[in-house]
Formats: C-alpha cells, sequence, structure tokens
C-alpha cells in the first residue's frame, strides 16, 4: 500500500503528529506493534501543564544530591548495574541542569509550553473529547515552611518571567478545597492555568478516533522495519505486507533510539521509569484535584480507574524487571495524606519516559536523511505537548510556517 506519510509510533505524540497531518490533507498511516496510547502515554500524572516552563532538572542542592545518593527516596531510585551505561547522560544532564543554563532552556522551552492547552483544546474539541478535561488546575501540598516559601517565591517569580498563575493556600484555605487531605498540611500551592485529564489513554482514543474518522489508518507493524526504499519509506505491517510514504515521522518514545541508531544516528536519549497504581477511596473520601506531595515526591491524581498513585524516577535499563520500591515506599505515606483504600490493578505499572540531557524534545528534520522526521524526547512532557508538537511536524512537513520556532529543538543540534 502507499500513503503520503508514515508515522511510526502510536503514543498520544504519535497520535497528534498523525491527525494533524490527516488535517492537513495528507494520506497517513500511524503504525504501532501494540494498541495506540497503551505504553507511556496511559501511565502520566493526566496534567497539561501550562505551568510547566521549566522541565524538571537534576537537583544541584547537595542535601538533595546526599538523599538520591542513599538511593532510599519516593523521587528518585536507581539501578547500580545500570549508571555505567547512563553515567554519560546523567552527566549533561546534570550540567544543562544547573541554574543559568536551566533558566535559558526554559525560556525556550516555555515556547511550546505556552500552547499546550489552547493546542489540546482545539483537538479536543474536534474529537468530542472535552468531557476528560478538567480546569481545576492542580496542587504541591506542604509540610514544611521551608519548602513552602520557597516554592512560593519560585511561583512568583515564574508569573513576573512567564505571566503563569497561582493561589497561595494557607492551611484553611487547602482544607476548603481538599477536606480530605491530611490535616496536618500547612498549606498549598495551586496551579490554575493547567489542565487535567482523567483519563489519559480515553483520551488518546479519542484523538485516534478522530484521525480515522479523517480517513486515517492504523494498522499493527514492526517500526523497528522502517526503511528508505528508493525514494519512499517501507515499513512491514504484521500481515507482512509492505506500506510505502514519502515521508516517514519516528515518534517511538523511549524505543526512538532502537530505530535511529540503526539509521546512524547517535542521540543522547535516556530513559526514566515510572511506575502507578490505582485505589479506591476509602469511605465518601473525594480528591478534588491532583495534588503532589512536594517533600516526599508521589503524586496523586483522580481518575475513571481511581485515585492514581505515581512516583518519580527510576533510572534503570529500559527493559529491566520491574522493581517497584519507590510504590512501595510511597503507598504507606500517601495513605497518611488521603485516604486509599484497596489497590484496583492487579500489579504496578510500569512506564519510560524518553529524556535528552537537555530536557527538550527532539522535533524536526532528520540530518542525514530526506524526508524523515523526528518527533520524540519529550520527557514528562509527552501529554503536555502531544498537540503542539503535532501541528508543529505537520507545518514543517507541508512547508508552511510554523507557528512555534522549531530550531531550538531540532535533530541537528545534536549533531
Amino acid at each position: 500500500m502507499r500513503t503520503d506519510a508514515i508515522v511510526v509510533g502510536a503514543g498520544i505524540v504519535g497520535i497528534s503528529v498523525a491527525l494533524h497531518l490527516q488535517k492537513a490533507g495528507r494520506s497517513v498511516l500511524l503504525v504501532d506493534r501494540g494498541q495506540p496510547g497503551g505504553e507511556t502515554s496511559y501511565g502520566n500524572a493526566g496534567l497539561i501543564q501550562r505551568e510547566g516552563v521549566y522541565p524538571y532538572g537534576f537537583p544541584h542542592d547537595f542535601g538533595a544530591l546526599i538523599r538520591y545518593a542513599m538511593n532510599n527516596t519516593i523521587d528518585a531510585h536507581y539501578h547500580w548495574n545500570a549508571i555505567p551505561k547512563l553515567a554519560p547522560f546523567l552527566w549533561s544532564y546534570w550540567m544543562h541542569s544547573r541554574a543559568s543554563q536551566h533558566e535559558a532552556i526554559a525560556h525556550k522551552y516555555a515556547t511550546l509550553i505556552e500552547h499546550c492547552v489552547s493546542e489540546h483544546d482545539a483537538l479536543a474539541q474536534k474529537a468530542g473529547a472535552t468531557d476528560l478535561l478538567r480546569r481545576k488546575g492542580w496542587m504541591k501540598v506542604f509540610r514544611t515552611e521551608v519548602e513552602r516559601d520557597a516554592r512560593l517565591t519560585e511561583a512568583q517569580r515564574w508569573k513576573r518571567d512567564f505571566g503563569l498563575n497561582h493561589r497561595a493556600l494557607d492551611a484553611e484555605a487547602l482544607r476548603a478545597e481538599e477536606p480530605h487531605l491530611d490535616q496536618s498540611l500547612i498549606g498549598g500551592l495551586h496551579w490554575t492555568d493547567p489542565v487535567t485529564v482523567i483519563d489519559p489513554l480515553g483520551l488518546s482514543k479519542a484523538y485516534l478516533a478522530l484521525f480515522e474518522k479523517l480517513g486515517g489508518r492504523f494498522a499493527q507493524g514492526d517500526a523497528g522495519t522502517l526503511t528508505q526504499d528508493g525514494d519512499r519509506w517501507s515499513v512491514t505491517l504484521a500481515d507482512s505486507t509492505k506500506a510505502l510514504g514519502m515521508d516517514a515521522i519516528v515518534a517511538l518514545g523511549p524505543w526512538a533510539d532502537v530505530l535511529t541508531n540503526r539509521l546512524g544516528y547517535r542521540l543522547p536519549l535516556a530513559v526514566k521509569r515510572g511506575y502507578h497504581m490505582h485505589y479506591k477511596p476509602l469511605g465518601k473520601a473525594v480528591l478534588n484535584h491532583p495534588v503532589l506531595d512536594t517533600e516526599r515526591g508521589y503524586f496523586l491524581a483522580p481518575m475513571r480507574q481511581g485515585v492514581r498513585l505515581t512516583t518519580g524516577a527510576e533510572f534503570a535499563n529500559r527493559d529491566a524487571p520491574k522493581t517497584p520500591v519507590q510504590l512501595a515506599r510511597a503507598e504507606p505515606i500517601a495513605k497518611t495524606l488521603f485516604p486509599l483504600g484497596e489497590r484496583l490493578d492487579a500489579e504496578p505499572w510500569l512506564g519510560n519516559r524518553p529524556c535528552t540531557p537537555d530536557m527538550m524534545p527532539i522535533i524536526g528534520p532528520a540530518p542525514k536523511h530526506r524526508n524523515l522526521w523526528f518527533s520524540f524526547g519529550h520527557a514528562h512532557h509527552g501529554l503536555t505537548l502531544a498537540a503542539v508538537t503535532g501541528r508543529m511536524v505537520a507545518e514543517m512537513i507541508s512547508g508552511q510556517k510554523v507557528f512555534v520556532d522549531p530550531t531550538p529543538f531540532a535533530p541537528a543540534r545534536f549533531a
């Protein structure tokens, strides 16, 4: 079969790229080995982080480094046998996370973030998925004055520099918003601009349905077979047929390097693994907003499936067996924060976040191949930036003026 474009990888980023290309009048084949939206895109905290102008950096304060060295925290965990392989990435990540570097990155990254809500709104409306979006924002909650004051000062600076809106909550105001949280909390920071998603997989499916309604096709196949075939790109589908497309877009998330390495690229990609579990609230307890327990490093989010507890980053080899120790550390603490009842999943979910050392995604034309495009490396912000990325890639391929300057995110920066 022949098509204008082949998108390999059907996570939320790949689906959004395919959808925008289809909207632009291109015929598009979307290919994945599994079910669309079923991997990393499923397991996130459901945040479209309009406030997330500073991508998640590597801590530089001495206390955090000591805590991480002990390897017993909720927000970070590492496999010793993975460190030699990860060391070059971690060193570069640490260097890019220095205050001056991080600030410079934030001003580039903000050009993507500022459109994240409006672009998702546009797709969700066309996909009939606005019922999956909530406009209550999300909260950081605090146990100590030191942490509270530091985060509120930071929020005020971000308001000044980026126009981000927030509310400072004292203990009484926090209890009014979240009466079932631990009453000993001293306050919170309420980010009011973000939108939250109560079913990330449902959102992926809704976007996919719109893509197919517009004439797009999804097929299962081995994205790793993507090969240049004359003046076109080919991929082998599960039924052994070969699909040919003029353009090919790699949106394989944490598996992108498997393909890009074979094509001769040595991009500095790594993964951060993460876990989640769903719980039934005890009694009539209700969680009204997604909540970060700031000093402990885990997240609670109300979802259709129950209250989702997500952990921080695990630094390990991508395909290593599950080691949900962070979830085991977080669960008893989370139950004191909010009355969580029985587990609703048979086992913890594990996903991989595709990361770059400069904390910015790789979006744009591949430097060594004609009509090959990259769209991956979104780290913690795959859901947040999916719709923005999809529009950018479609505009680049179509030769239109790109609504966000793609230069800072170009693959060529690692050439």
